[in-house]
């Protein structure tokens, strides 16, 4: 094994993954140097992605169960929002955790440079500091690359206007308007909207594909649409946003599509938000002083290790490839810093979890049926249907399901796919499944704690033995 104890390592970036690469860097004994503009680690997803827009999307679930309480017999009086009080507790949060990690790099003597930095030549950066005016060089024996993506503009609807939002200036919750247009039917357009439309904004989604969450399987996003048109005033499929153009009133704007009505062609709306994906940043200056390589969508070319074209570079999280996902950045950060330190080691997961935190929730992992007929490749379906879940049931959220796609000759589990309450917190069992190589026996014959949803994952493996408890699903 490598002596590390003089290796000096940068990282520039403090997201998620960033931050994680320093820690496992310093705790393998290098000397460490983050870079973030930032006056603590915590990247967009902290800042201004991640948990902010959870502890929103959490403030509007509990407006809805306040509403559906109705069904059971309570009521509550009209909610009142303060808005004023909502943003500084969401702001308090984002506060508390960055400042926590800010205290975090402290105790694991990492130098936390605040600043933006520049490639001078493969092992030197030129970091010009924020708090403090000025520039310096700093030369390291290894440089790992965090910086993460930000928000995509389509250029022929750019438009200078306070009134058109990213997903920043969404989640700053600059107001409640009467009326949210979100162009993008993926999941920070969802999410985001849900917030807003469950605050009494009246929101209209646009999607230029033929269904919303393009790549989820259509079974899982089904009770989700269901849901969400009872939510929203309007979902367009199909439908493409021609132009935007800013007026006293608020924005216009031109749609066209199959679904589009006549009058509806032309609407005026009081903000609209663009959701149509993020870009990597891999425009650092300096970059192409480096061997580094950057292929056409803008992500640097990276090895199993995370190691670039050029020996002395790294690069993790979403400026290094898809899916631009805060955990997969995190998992992707520890394994360059171990190969840095001369562990033997590949980023090589079975599985990386997705999770949309709509409500109901989505979450997948490993193969989905999508990709599986993509690929011509025999699979088994094993669905248990929610309605049969004393546990859902007894929380009024009957829609749900969980699904098992299954090797038929070897039985093994392959893919994992939930929607419905707490998905999120239920996908990880699946892609534990997948990781260990189970069987479908195996999941079915772990004993699971009732009443509970996780017992759906134990009972869609029964589902496939055609043995399930709680429905009748003969094997076929």
């Amino acid at each position: 094994m490598a002596n590390t104890s003089n290796l000096r390592v940068a990282v520039i970036g403090g997201g998620p993954g960033g931050y994680a690469a320093a820690f496992l860097a310093a705790d393998l004994g290098m000397k460490v140097t983050l870079i973030d503009p930032e006056v603590n680690p915590g990247g967009v997803c902290l800042y201004r992605g991640c948990i902010p827009s959870k502890a929103l999307l959490h403030v509007a679930k509990l407006l809805e169960e306040a509403e559906q309480a109705r069904n059971w017999g309570i009521e509550f009086g009209e909610p009142k929002v303060d808005l004023n009080k909502l943003r500084g507790w969401k702001e308090s949060i984002v506060k508390k955790l960055t400042g926590g990690l800010g205290q975090l790099s402290k105790q694991h003597s990492i130098q936390f440079v605040q600043g933006k930095a520049a490639f001078v030549n493969a092992t030197t950066l030129k970091v010009t500091k924020t708090a403090a005016a000025g520039e310096e060089n700093l030369t390291f024996d290894r440089i790992i690359i965090a910086t993460g993506s930000r928000p995509t503009v389509v250029p022929s609807l750019k438009l200078d206007s306070p009134r058109v939002m990213d997903s920043t200036g969404a989640l700053d919750l600059p107001d409640i308007p009467k009326t949210l247009l979100v162009i993008g039917g993926g999941y920070i357009g969802l999410e985001l909207g849900s917030v807003y439309a469950t605050l009494g904004t009246k929101v209209t989604v646009v999607e230029m594909l033929s269904g919303l969450l393009p790549g989820a399987d259509r079974d899982l996003v089904l009770p989700l649409h269901k849901r969400l048109e009872r939510l929203f005033a309007a979902i367009l499929l199909n439908t493409t946003v021609k132009s935007l153009k800013d007026e006293k009133t608020g924005i216009r704007v031109t749609l066209d599509g199959p679904n589009v009505k006549e009058k509806e062609k032309e609407q005026v709306f009081e903000r609209v938000l663009m959701s149509v994906g993020r870009r990597p940043n891999s425009e650092i200056p300096g970059l192409d002083t480096t061997k580094v390589k950057v292929n056409q969508k803008g992500f640097i070319e990276i090895n199993e290790q995370r190691q670039t074209a050029e020996p002395t570079i790294y690069a993790i999280g979403d400026v290094a490839g898809e899916p631009m996902l805060a955990h997969k950045a995190m998992h992707e950060g520890r394994t360059a810093a171990e190969a840095i330190a001369g562990h033997k080691v590949a980023f090589e997961p079975n599985a990386i979890p997705a999770v949309v935190f709509t409500d109901p929730e989505i979450a997948w992992a490993g193969l989905t049926e999508t990709q599986a007929k993509e690929q011509g490749r025999e699979i088994t379906v094993a669905k248990f249907p929610w309605a049969a879940s004393g546990r859902a049931i007894t929380l009024d959220r009957p829609e749900g399901l969980t699904k098992l796609l299954i090797d038929p000759k070897t039985e093994r589990v392959l893919g994992v796919g939930i929607v419905g309450a707490g998905a999120g917190e239920l996908i990880a069992e699946g892609v534990l499944a997948i990781e260990m190589c189970a069987l479908a026996a195996d999941v079915g014959m772990t004993i699971h704690p009732h009443p509970t949803l996780s017992e759906t994952m134990m009972e869609a493996a029964e589902v496939f033995y055609g043995q399930a408890t709680d429905i009748y699903r003969p094997k076929r």
